[in-house]
């Protein structure tokens, strides 16, 4: 029996166990290419608790336990208890005792919180406001898979050190997790945002606080963008601040990752974004759509990883 174990923020694993992770990522993907069955999950049961929508999160959480063996309950807050009058506290400890896992992609970290406090099982946060740790576990993969060892030995978050990832646009939960990864593993975040958007510091740190020196804030996206290995970018308009988009439109106007910003970044730099995207706004279609990204692999990797979180949550390391 594991020890039980949540993931509602990056710094909730070590560096120790990101290179496992990546390791078995590599692993999982692997054999589902070559259509081998993994299938340490049987008999497990993933809950999937949506307050926010999504395409990739639904997808990825779903497909991968169905390919880990496992199978999978679909909430809504439109169809339980947890969008009418029942305390959060009272749906985790209900819902833990019928299922194995639970995904939980929500509003406020705060709810996540509360759910994992009271849960009997792991928690993972599939997208809050403040936080999104799978999709930046994806991102890293991705890294590691097009500019790491390609003989798949030694420590693969080695790769990282020294390297620059230039995040470009809105200070919101993905910025917030690249500086935490950037802290935990070793290489710097340049992050560029218009006036008014900027990170929040002392939210970004979480509960571990962030080395300093792991990150640098531009004020021009294109000195950001200076000698970069990755640029990456998100909508100007998240989930929830629809209001705002008008206003948002106008503050990110000099924000669109374009074939300029890309060519000051190092030669070999990859692009990413974590989708869905709007060209023409944060980014350019010749750039998303150009050798550079590799944003197709890094949302299918989303599954990969999520898998092997999965595995390690419930089974711990496996030989």
């Amino acid at each position: 029996m594991t020890t039980l174990k949540h993931y509602l923020q990056f710094t909730d694993l070590t560096a120790d166990e990101y290179a496992y992770l990546f390791e078995r990522a590599a692993l999982i993907k692997k054999k589902f290419k070559a259509y081998e069955k993994h299938h340490p999950l049987v008999d497990r049961t993933l809950a999937m608790i949506f307050e926010k929508a999504s395409t990739r999160t639904r997808v990825s959480f779903e497909a991968g336990m169905y390919q880990l063996g496992g199978s999978v309950v679909h909430l809504t807050t439109g169809d339980s208890q947890l969008g009418r009058a029942e305390p959060i506290e009272d749906s985790a400890k209900v819902i833990s005792r019928m299922t194995d896992l639970v995904m939980i992609r929500t509003y406020e970290q705060s709810k996540i919180e509360r759910f994992a406090a009271n849960s009997r099982v792991p928690v993972i946060n599939g997208l809050t406001n403040e936080y999104h740790p799978c999709q930046i576990l994806a991102d890293i993969f991705t890294f590691i898979e097009h500019r790491g060892p390609k003989d798949g030995t030694g420590n693969l978050t080695d790769c990282l050190k020294g390297k620059t990832v230039a995040w470009v646009g809105d200070g919101n939960n993905m910025a917030n997790t690249w500086l935490q990864a950037a802290s935990l593993l070793g290489f710097k975040v340049h992050v560029s945002t218009p006036r008014g958007y900027e990170v929040d510091e002392k939210l970004a740190a979480g509960a571990h606080g962030i080395s300093a020196g792991s990150y640098q804030f531009f004020s021009n996206p294109m000195e950001a963008c200076q000698g970069a290995d990755l640029v990456t970018t998100d909508v100007w308009t998240s989930m929830g601040y629809e209001a705002e988009n008008e206003a948002r439109k106008k503050a990110f106007a000099d924000w669109c990752v374009d074939t300029e910003m890309m060519a000051a970044a190092q030669p070999d730099a990859l692009f990413m974004h974590c989708l869905p995207a709007h060209r023409g706004e944060e980014v350019e279609a010749d750039v998303i759509d150009g050798p550079q990204s590799v944003v197709w692999d890094e949302a299918e990797n989303r599954m990969h990883v999520q898998k092997a979180l999965m595995e390690y949550l419930l089974l711990g390391k496996l030989a």
